[in-house]
């Protein structure tokens, strides 16, 4: 059984594409990683005998199992193919657009232990366009596998596998399991179990859990009683001390580390009295008074990293430049210096440096008129950019001027539309293409636009051109072809569309912006659409029809190319880097290293991680090409590099030929970490333009209201320090489109990259 707000959840996952397809390829691993939001409101009285071999049924359904909505796919039970007792769960896609579905189980506790495995049986047949596998989560955000870099493809017979995440059962909310199928075909399994570092989870015990103080702390629940925030010169100054110092109080106070606090209603019970305070004295009075009453901790000054490392320093200066008093100012110099433990309550950082952020209530039911919770998720983000951004340095303005635009803008936004784009907009001063509201939320879809027209399109010398269609019957209708420019909209120019756009399109440059806009010109929540358009230089009009989102396939023009290379000539090699699977490398290998030149596509994002394989057949011997920042518990605000990355390995037989890149604005993170490796071998050529600019593991949060968003987690640079982030890679040959290319079909950059191969 599921909440509402589950059901809510599973629609948002559905339609994330149709808001954001530019980053399709990436978005497979994501969408199923969130489908544990559909069991988390599951009725906790599943039964103790788990369901695992799919034989117990009540009312003609799976006991414990859920299978979401069929859509494009069935998910029945079958009696005939087997491994062992009278059934088996399937998944079989009829028709439609193929994307993916699963079945999920919730175990019912949680276990302590160091490893946990699922092992299942599956059977597949003529499974293409995709894969099928395994999946297990482990929330919130601690683990997480779908088999997605080994999954299952073509017709198999019964087999076992299995996958396996580290615990951390202190942490852990919930467990869930399942398989499923992403692409065409149908995939059967079977005599599922689960094992606790090796021992039946039948045998266990559950794990109970102690909670800390900031998790017995309910009072706020069901709303921060704070209806109305007066707005004034005077407030919005208190209510920006008030959010620096909450901030800094988070991540730097060593009680709160300690899960002492729910800081979060402690921001409800400290701001009433913020906002009744007479004068500045009285303000820093109440502040003194509620930090003092936060503990003792002990002061320490040693630092644990050496200044040569350091690439960001805490912004800290504002605790003396406030003009607060010189107590106040002196107790948080204090908290400053505290000797902080190395685990926080609210913050952990994974292997990688980035970020995760823990024990952060998204509060999914917020009431849109509750003004202390509006506040809470402006000072949640804020602080986080603050102390966890490892590109802070880049966002080219005073953060804390930020926080204060924003305090009257949050305060106003007493609605589901107002309230979500404030926070769009907030979200967009970072310039991180990472960083964006992920997921299918009713204000965006209702404010952009719940129809589609059938034409994609794509800037091309700043201009949207038509490149393709979501339906090419539909496409036809339309009257538009490839190469045709569209100049107005419902009778407003491009030029003016693009301006208002803009706040609401986060991204680290502008020709990302545009790609991300682009994906959304032609929405509307009119059944049509008036165009102007160029075609052979004739200004021209259209009205468009325009479809829902289930009348169209909105990702069919960013399906993975199964082609993942091909000898355009017996000299030249092309690889698709964003369909190369590292475990064929070997074989087609033998048929590049006799050409003379490869191209490396990636105007793409990888569905495998090849990166090492393929750069041990390309260079001659190990070769730094990126080193990295991660933040710090200890010193909140602090990123330091870390020592620099390797590919490749002594080879004598490395690969002698050219290697040419492709590059554009798909290039987006680790297609840009990937292009970084591969631009390393001693004769290749990068062509292309300015890639997305946003390199490096993600970290994800949530804001009030259930918001979805990330930021880049950690900073990625070139081995001599120089940024990544919002420049991109910057190509060695520029090189773009032109509207002529899109109309003659050809693919201008291949073509130049065949050049350069072939000159002597």
């Amino acid at each position: 059984m599921t909440c509402v707000g589950g059901i809510e959840k599973i629609k948002e996952f559905r339609t994330i594409l149709k808001n954001k397809p530019t980053v399709k390829k990436s978005i497979l691993t994501f969408l199923i990683s969130f489908i544990a939001v559909t069991t988390y409101c599951q009725n906790k009285e599943i039964t103790q005998k788990l369901n695992l071999d799919f034989e117990t049924l009540q009312n003609g359904k799976l006991t414990g199992w859920n299978d979401f909505e069929h859509s494009d796919y069935t998910l029945s039970l079958d009696s005939i193919n087997v491994k062992s007792g009278k059934y088996a769960a399937s998944i079989e896609f009829k028709e439609g657009n193929p994307t993916f579905k699963a079945w999920s189980f919730q175990l019912p506790n949680n276990y302590s232990g160091k490893k946990i495995t699922l092992t299942g049986y599956i059977k597949t047949e003529n499974v293409t366009n995709g894969y099928a596998g395994l999946w297990m989560r482990i929330d919130p955000s601690l683990g997480f596998e779908n088999m997605s870099k080994n999954g299952i493809k073509g017709t198999t017979n019964w087999t076992q596998y299995s996958i396996t995440l580290k615990l951390n059962p202190q942490q852990t909310e919930q467990i869930i399991i399942g398989g499923l199928l992403a692409g065409k075909g149908k995939v059967w399994f079977d005599k599922f179990n689960v094992t606790i570092d090796g021992t039946d989870i039948k045998d266990l015990k559950p794990f109970e859990k102690k909670l800390l103080p900031a998790e017995k702390d309910t009072e706020f629940d069901k709303g921060s009683r704070i209806a109305d925030i007066p707005i004034n010169k005077n407030q919005i100054e208190n209510i920006k001390s008030l959010g620096l110092i909450w901030g800094f109080l988070k991540y730097y106070h060593p009680n709160i580390a300690k899960g002492e606090y729910n800081w979060d209603f402690e921001l409800f019970r400290v701001l009433p009295k913020i906002l009744n305070s007479e004068s500045k004295k009285n303000r820093d009075e109440i502040l003194i008074k509620w930090i003092e009453n936060l503990g003792l901790f002990s002061e320490s000054n040693k630092t644990d990293y050496k200044s040569s490392d350091v690439k960001i320093k805490p912004d800290l200066d504002w605790i003396t430049a406030s003009n607060f008093s010189e107590e106040l100012a002196t107790l948080l110099l204090k908290v400053k210096n505290a000797n902080r433990p190395k685990e926080h309550f609210y913050i952990e950082l994974q292997p990688a440096g980035n970020a995760n952020f823990i024990n952060e209530n998204a509060y999914r039911s917020m009431d849109y008129a509750d003004a202390g919770f509006r506040l809470l998720a402006l000072y949640r983000y804020w602080n986080i950019i603050q102390y966890y951004f490892p590109y802070k340095n880049l966002i080219e303005e005073d953060w804390k001027n930020v926080l204060e635009e924003f305090i009257p803008k949050i305060i106003e936004a007493n609605n589901e539309t107002a309230y979500t784009l404030t926070l769009l907009e907030l979200i967009g001063r970072v310039h991180d293409t990472h960083a964006n509201i992920w997921g299918n939320y009713k204000a965006l879809n209702n404010h952009f636009g719940l129809r589609f027209a059938a034409a994609k399109l794509t800037f091309i010398e700043n201009k949207p051109v038509v490149t393709g269609f979501y339906d090419e019957k539909l496409g036809k209708q339309t009257g538009l072809e490839i190469g045709d420019v569209i100049s107005m909209i419902n009778n407003k120019p491009i030029e003016a569309i693009v301006k208002d756009r803009l706040k609401y399109a986060p991204a680290s440059n502008y020709p990302t912006k545009l790609r991300n806009i682009a994906a959304s010109l032609l929405r509307t929540n009119d059944s049509t659409i008036i165009i102007e358009f160029i075609k052979n230089d004739k200004v021209m009009i259209q009205t468009l029809k325009t479809f829902d989102s289930k009348e169209i396939n909105l990702e069919s023009t960013h399906q993975v190319s199964d082609t993942f290379f091909k000898l355009i000539d017996k000299d030249i090699a092309y690889i698709d880097n964003g369909s190369l699977k590292k475990r064929f490398l070997p074989k087609i290998w033998r048929e590049i290293e006799k050409t003379k030149g490869v191209i490396i596509d990636i105007r793409n994002y990888p569905s495998d991680f090849p990166i090492y394989a393929l750069s041990d057949y390309l260079l001659p011997r190990s070769t730094s090409f990126t080193k990295l920042t991660k933040g710090s518990i200890e010193n909140p605000g602090l990123f330091t590099f870390t020592k620099p990355i390797k590919v490749g390995k002594r080879n004598t037989n490395y690969y002698k030929g050219k290697v040419v890149i492709l590059v554009n604005e798909i290039t987006q993170s680790s297609a840009e970490f990937h292009t970084m490796a591969y631009r390393v071998h001693p004769n290749t050529v990068v062509i292309g333009s300015t890639t997305a600019g946003a390199d490096g593991n993600i970290s994800q949060f949530y804001l009030p209201s259930g918001i979805n968003t990330w930021i880049s987690g950690i900073g990625v640079y070139y081995p001599d320090g120089k940024e990544t982030q919002r420049i991109g890679i910057i190509p060695d040959i520029e090189l773009k489109p032109t509207i002529r290319g899109i109309r003659e079909k050809r693919d201008e950059l291949l073509e130049k990259a065949i050049e350069i191969i072939d000159r002597k």
